[in-house]
């Protein structure tokens, strides 16, 4: 079943102060002109190449070796991967004997370079049955290089050949990684040249350690590839991203800088880590197409629910009016708990129903809450956490940010804001060609 999108309450009358049809009519031109630009120049990302799925299917017999899979990446090489394992796998799986994931593999993702996080790795894998997959287009990641090194030399600190351990996947011809596969027979896989990472959770970036845990990536393919040919309608009532972008687009130009994503299932967190990302990195820009400074964006801002109504709630309710607010709820979860009846009056109203029941109605308790203190507010409803469902949901924020960047009048495919901390970073540790001095501060304020 597809998903939902249930825009009502960014509406009048449903809210005081919210869009109205000649709204959406002042920039409809405009939009539509961004959705036929995709069409026409559709962006690598959605073009959903077969090859990405066959690639990754041809190392179906040698994966089938291993208990577990480490996958070394960072941003997008590591988000998306976090998204797929907890969105479509149990919240448990990791700690599941091997028989009980039938065969299939855990998935652990580092994707920092905390030692205590490495550390943690480490200690609940065994080598012997453990691949790493080393994920860097670029292959000069400073982040991804230090792990691929820590990997490495532990492999052959055991006597185990690292070749037979680590499987890369980086740019089909150039860089680093490139140049070790080519000069040491490392098995690899290809970040597509013309998908960046934060788009890349459909290529063989995310689509490896799926597979290894026994995702149905061709079902996650179908979902995605449907939404894609959706996100080509000009009826903007026909294409959930077109609206997502267009109702944002003009939420920020009211002051709303803020988008908050609500999601009310566990495992649906890291979706929403990959949303904030893809958000954030695309759409926060010094300078538009034409060079002029714009500071623009919008910041995403993660919630769980209902953990957050406990901690963020009353500020969404009562504090600025600075943000849209999207709701992801799940219909049917995969497990269910019956709330015992405790023969307390006090408890009666929990006795005997579904836990779900209650999640559930904690999400709509708070759309309502905020929808009558006039708080723009949004749903995506997903029937099932299914492959076809994620993957729909992948295209369709994809599609969205591009539609926003076009709307914005700036490249949602660059990132140069994150370059110099990079290469400061790269100075301090040395790197040759790299050089940078951090002078001294002419005011100091520093309590120890």
């Amino acid at each position: 079943m597809a998903l939902k999108f249930d825009f009502s309450n960014l509406f009048e009358p449903n809210i005081s102060g919210g869009l109205r049809e000649e709204d959406l009519e002042s920039a409809k031109e405009k939009v539509i002109e961004a959705i036929k630009n995709f069409t026409e120049n559709t962006p690598d990302f959605a073009r959903l190449d077969r090859n990405w799925i066959d690639s990754v299917k041809e190392l179906e017999e040698w994966v089938v070796n291993f208990d577990t899979v480490v996958v070394l990446g960072i941003g997008g090489s590591g988000l998306g991967n976090l998204a797929l394992h907890y969105s479509l796998r149990p919240l448990n799986w990791n700690e599941m004997s091997r028989e009980e994931r039938n065969g299939y593999a855990r998935v652990f993702v580092v994707d920092n370079v905390d030692p205590d996080l490495m550390a943690s790795v480490l200690d609940r894998i065994d080598l012997k049955t453990t691949l790493f997959n080393v994920i860097s287009k670029s292959g000069s990641t400073a982040e991804v290089m230090a792990n691929y090194s820590i990997a490495r030399g532990i492999l052959e600190a055991n006597g185990l050949d690292p070749k037979e351990h680590i499987l890369i996947t980086t740019d089909p011809e150039k860089g680093f990684l490139r140049k070790v596969v080519k000069e040491e027979g490392f098995r690899s896989l290809e970040v597509p040249p013309g998908v960046g990472g934060r788009f890349s959770v459909l290529t063989p970036v995310g689509l490896f350690s799926a597979m290894a845990e026994g995702i149905d990536i061709e079902e996650l393919h179908d979902g995605a590839r449907d939404a894609f040919e959706r996100c080509k309608k000009e009826d903007l009532f026909e294409n959930p991203a077109a609206m997502i972008a267009l109702t944002h687009y003009l939420y920020l130009k009211r002051g709303k800088s803020i988008s908050v994503m609500m999601a009310y299932s566990n495992r649906m967190t890291y979706l929403v880590d990959w949303y904030r990302q893809l958000w954030a990195e695309s759409l926060g820009k010094r300078y538009n197409l034409k060079g002029e400074e714009v500071f623009t964006g919008q910041t995403p801002v993660k919630a769980i629910g209902a953990t957050d109504q406990h901690s963020q709630i009353q500020l969404y309710n009562e504090g600025p009016n600075d943000k849209v607010i999207t709701f992801l709820r799940l219909e049917n979860f995969d497990r269910e708990i019956i709330i015992p009846d405790t023969g307390r009056e006090e408890l009666k109203y929990l006795a005997r129903k579904r836990l779900s029941e209650l999640l559930l109605a904690e999400q709509t308790g708070t759309e309502e809450a905020l929808r009558k203190n006039d708080r723009p507010n949004m749903k995506v409803i997903f029937d099932r956490l299914t492959s076809y469902n994620v993957g729909q949901f992948f295209a369709y924020y994809e599609a969205a940010t591009a539609f926003m960047g076009y709307l914005l009048e700036i490249n949602p495919f660059d990132q140069p804001g994150v370059e110099l901390g990079k290469k400061i970073t790269f100075a301090l540790m040395g790197r040759e060609g790299y050089e940078y001095e951090i002078k001294d501060r002419t005011k100091k304020v520093v309590i120890e």
